[in-house]
């Protein structure tokens, strides 16, 4: 299963742009931001020292591990993906490096990974978690990526849409 971008209006949806899943939904994804403000450069340069660029799309997922000693399952979405692992909200309390795995519902298949990030808990009890794999798995989303290459300064934007023009009395 592939996908495809289609570029989107800069009046809706600038910086985004919308990727084709090939179950005929239509998900966000983030370009990157080009703000100029200190904490967006800070962002872009984290952005180009990335292994691989990530994509906004919720993909339901099976996060599986040990939590003080107990064993957990959670159901989550993804909230980014890229070929070197995820972040999702998990209640589950984790730490970094923490092993886990994580399970694609749509496949089934079955990542052992390990935990890279924890933020704080929200007020809803909820973590934003980055999940790192164990090795590279770009195929795991069953997504195609954007090229290394993309750069949203450069597409062609589409022209405004035109009014029809009023007959003259």
């Amino acid at each position: 299963m592939s996908s495809t971008y289609l570029p989107q209006s800069r009046s809706l949806l600038d910086p985004h742009l919308l990727l084709y899943s090939g179950d005929d939904s239509l998900v966000m994804a983030q370009t990157p931001d080009t703000t100029t403000s200190a904490a967006a450069s800070d962002r872009d340069n984290s952005a180009q020292r990335r292994r691989s660029q990530r994509v906004q799309i919720a993909i339901p997922v099976l996060v599986r591990g040990k939590s003080g000693g107990q064993s957990f399952e959670e159901a989550a979405q993804t909230i980014l993906v890229s070929a070197h692992g995820c972040m999702v909200r998990l209640a589950a309390t984790v730490v970094r490096a923490q092993p886990i795995s994580i399970v694609n519902a749509k496949t089934a298949e079955e990542m052992p990974c390990e935990v890279a990030f924890a933020g704080k808990k929200d007020a809803e009890g909820k973590t934003d978690v980055g999940i790192s794999f164990a090795e590279l798995a770009p195929l795991f989303w069953k997504i195609s990526f954007p090229p290394e290459d993309w750069n949203l300064s450069e597409r062609k934007l589409p022209d405004a849409p035109r009014q029809p023009a009023k007959p003259v009395p």
